[in-house]
């Protein structure tokens, strides 16, 4: 049985989701729909990206992912399946699948041919017209040559990860969980070449300071302490114990962070 995964800045307020599965299962019922998340800020490319890109290594090899972060639905942008040696990608031409596309360098773009798509009076939702269908006679085991046409030209598309420069460490806030952590694009080794689990550190965002212990987990810290630790996808997260970080800082998905670590 084949795995999709689903992606999408759509939310569950809707039938939108609902919608995109019920194509794939009017196609083929032999396959196992799993939701990565649903709740990207609306029409944020790069986080859909960044949640794409940690998420795609602990699914089994010829998973089929589908993300739909797409502010150019309905114009000339291409819908695109891409396959590398692992998985399948298929989304928009915006670049959303390109970091988990190179992950494991090798990678092959098709452009989704018109006659596997569903006709639609609406030109607003490709995620049911186009890229649920695609993924859907993927899982059925067509080709990416049976349902696309090769291209070489496509909207290219890289992470920018956290950076020491000097003395400090310069990031940005990619992702805000349920839990109200703060992911950023910092690579926990980043911080771990510079500093020990316990150090004290001085976190500057928006024009003020805050002294924080970087942490091996978030039971470490007293109950309400603001706090760096290494998340599960390996990313540096700020983070509250029992706490919000987000509502606490009032951050928000894009804004920067600086780490000293003098």
């Amino acid at each position: 049985m084949k795995v999709i995964t689903l992606l999408t800045d759509f939310g569950l307020k809707d039938t939108y989701v609902a919608q995109m599965k019920g194509v794939i299962l009017e196609i083929t019922r032999d396959v196992h729909i799993v939701d990565l998340s649903h709740d990207i800020t609306p029409q944020n490319v790069m986080e859909g990206a960044f949640l794409l890109y940690t998420a795609v290594p602990y699914f089994p090899r010829g998973s089929i992912h589908v993300a739909v972060v797409d502010p150019g639905v309905g114009t000339k942008r291409k819908a695109i399946v891409i396959e590398n040696p692992v998985c399948f990608l298929v989304g928009p031409d915006n670049g959303i699948l390109i970091p988990s596309a190179k992950l494991y360098k090798d990678f092959k773009v098709y452009e989704i041919k018109k006659d596997i798509c569903r006709q639609s009076i609406g030109s607003t939702f490709n995620a049911r017209d186009v890229f649920a269908p695609a993924a859907a006679f993927l899982a059925k085991g067509y080709s990416p040559e049976d349902i696309g046409e090769r291209i070489e030209s496509f909207v290219d598309m890289d992470i920018e990860f956290g950076r020491k420069e000097g003395d400090r460490i310069v990031g940005k806030i990619m992702h805000i969980d349920g839990f109200g952590n703060l992911i950023t694009n910092v690579r926990g080794e980043t911080l771990l070449k510079e500093k020990d689990f316990g150090s004290v550190l001085q976190l500057n965002f928006e024009n003020k300071t805050y002294g924080v212990r970087f942490l091996k987990s978030y039971g470490f810290a007293e109950e309400k302490e603001l706090l760096l630790t290494i998340g599960g996808s390996g990313f540096l997260e700020i983070s509250v114990n029992k706490g919000n970080a987000s509502e606490l800082l009032g951050a928000k998905v894009g804004e920067e962070i600086f780490i000293d670590l003098y």
